[in-house]
């Protein structure tokens, strides 16, 4: 694949394979590069500023390198960056992830929705105007959750510490949430253990699906999307922890 003509997506580690899945779903013509940061998570404890940081800079390099588009596949890193970004580069078809708040209040309406998410999701200003759009149409309970994504990062997603972390997390939750918002990228992968705490009724909603369909309009208005939709694309794994990390994100899209 040569650069110049690929979608760049970019999270804190391995959990935006998440969402690059989806996109690769949509749109699987394209060319895609996928970066995870995994040397530098978790991006949900730091501070605000030095993820806006690190984010720009990584978005710099893959414009460098010639990306037509790029996603920020991490709450995290899209609350401190994603407008900062677009002023930057506005005709540079960008988009971020938020909570998908939206669907689970509309599927819900007057239930009680828990949103979990890093501590710096939640602090955001980004989140808490999202939460104050809503906040008519259902009871919303944000619930920080440090230490989660580690074990996705960790290769740990179906361990027994994670169901058991899990357990004592959202324990006090069991039976009186009707639904959840996976407000992380990384999340997605303990889907099954959260269901099995809450209970298979809990409706459960993350943000992927949206956010590649948000990419593909962008790209289309910006002229940028393949036109050649019977070719096959290709997807590049790159990460900053190294090839372990690599075969990491390997395995989690293969689900």
């Amino acid at each position: 694949m040569e650069y110049g003509s690929f979608v760049a997506a970019f999270d804190s580690g391995v959990g935006g394979i998440s969402v690059l899945r989806e996109m690769v779903r949509l749109m699987p013509y394209e060319d895609f590069v996928f970066f995870g940061d995994s040397a530098n998570a978790p991006y949900g404890t730091k501070t605000t500023n030095v993820v806006r940081e690190m984010t720009i800079e990584h978005a710099k390099r893959f414009i460098e390198r010639g990306a037509k588009a790029l996603c920020i596949a991490c709450n995290t890193a899209t609350s401190a960056a994603v407008r900062p970004l677009r002023e930057m580069f506005p005709s540079f078809p960008i988009v971020g992830i938020e909570p998908a708040l939206k669907p689970a209040a509309e599927h819900v309406p007057g239930g009680r929705i828990l949103v979990m998410a890093t501590p710096m999701t939640i602090r955001e200003v980004k989140f808490q105007n999202l939460l104050a759009r809503y906040e008519d149409m259902a009871k919303i309970i944000p619930l920080a959750c440090p230490g989660l994504m580690e074990f996705v990062e960790e290769g740990k997603s179906d361990s027994p510490e994670a169901a058991a972390f899990l357990h004592e997390l959202l324990r006090e939750y069991e039976g009186n949430v009707d639904a959840v918002v996976l407000g992380c990228t990384h999340y997605p992968f303990v889907k099954n253990q959260i269901a099995a705490v809450l209970g298979e009724n809990v409706r459960i909603f993350d943000g992927a699906a949206g956010t590649a369909r948000e990419l593909r309009r962008r790209m289309v208005a910006q002229g940028v999307a393949q036109t050649n939709v019977a070719r096959r694309g290709s997807v590049v794994f790159e990460n900053s922890g190294g090839e372990e990390k690599i075969e990491l994100c390997r395995r989690l899209m293969r689900g």
